[in-house]
């Protein structure tokens, strides 16, 4: 199901980071993800609510675009 908030995202393993391409545009790096953690999120019905609840506020991130 497409996502009305995330466009895209993708997790490098090798430094535990978790990018999300939002809808709009913008573009963030989450550090530290536990690869299990972004498998959860491949599965989740709904991409949006489980980054609202399992990502964001627990996880150190920057802006990239």
């Amino acid at each position: 199901m497409p996502s009305s908030v995330v466009a895209r995202f993708s997790y490098n393993s090798t430094k535990s980071t978790l990018k999300v391409i939002y809808t709009s545009g913008a573009v963030y790096e989450y550090e530290d993800v536990p690869e299990d953690v972004y498998n959860a999120m491949r599965v989740s019905f709904s991409k949006g609510t489980f980054l609202n609840t399992e990502i964001k506020g627990k996880y150190n991130y920057k802006k990239l675009a």
